[in-house]
């Protein structure tokens, strides 16, 4: 069963809708609030020209990692069809609004309880749509290169997300302690995270730069064990609740 995985890791694995392959996957976009995965950004190659296409992780039905493949309960057709999004622009709430009503899904800002922003309202009828304001949304190729402010100094930066089980929230940042050269690299919970100052590109936490630095180290090159998941909460003095 697939549990947890470095995002970067998934860009090689296609996606299978219910009837062809339609492209690999490029980032995913999250919420600032939650850290809780929203789209998935996939580029279907030269199925449809190239364009990039949305999907939402409601959709993964399985993930087969003998074979490299994202199965989604869709098919070709309606993948092709759905809303084109502009990948040079920020994926406006307006376009959401759009992709959720051809989809026949409710918004996740007005759908999940946890996700605590003012409601999108709807037009009147016949009332021209304006453009609302940014639902905020988070690229996971945007974050990656981060710096991490600990309380006392730069500690690296963020190197790789790693995603849960079928890419629905970011569990863990991996970091690498350094930023000239490749160095250690350790995993931060965004549940630890005090600040992110998306001016700067600044991930700031409540932790010490010694802390982080002696943290037990991440092998990507090994899955990720809940006995690992134990010893990382324990050294950050934190507890692992699920």
């Amino acid at each position: 069963m697939h549990e947890l995985c470095k995002l970067s890791n998934l860009t090689s694995y296609g996606f299978l809708a219910t009837d062809g392959e339609i492209g690999h996957l490029k980032e995913v976009y999250f919420d600032d609030l939650h850290w809780q995965v929203r789209y998935i950004v996939v580029k279907t190659d030269n199925w449809i020209a190239g364009r990039q296409v949305l999907l939402t992780p409601s959709t993964i039905q399985e993930i087969d990692d003998d074979n490299k493949l994202i199965h989604v309960s869709l098919s070709c057709e309606q993948i092709k069809k759905s809303p084109p999004i502009d990948s040079k622009q920020p994926v406006s709430k307006h376009y959401q609004q759009q992709f959720h009503s051809y989809y026949g899904l409710d918004p996740y800002w007005t759908a999940d309880p946890l996700f605590l922003e003012t409601p999108f309202v709807l037009p009147l009828k016949n009332e021209a749509p304006q453009e609302p304001e940014n639902p905020h949304l988070r690229s996971s190729n945007e974050v990656t290169g981060y710096k991490l402010e600990t309380t006392d100094n730069s500690v690296g930066q963020i190197k790789d997300l790693i995603v849960d089980n079928h890419i629905l929230g970011v569990r863990y940042l991996e970091i690498d302690t350094r930023i000239l050269l490749p160095g250690r690299h350790v995993l931060i919970s965004p549940a630890w995270i005090e600040q992110v100052d998306w001016r700067t590109q600044q991930v700031k936490v409540e932790l010490t730069e010694k802390l982080v630095k002696e943290a037990p180290e991440y092998d990507s090159g090994q899955p990720i064990s809940r006995d690992y998941e134990l010893e990382l909460y324990r050294h950050y003095g934190k507890m692992l609740t699920n």
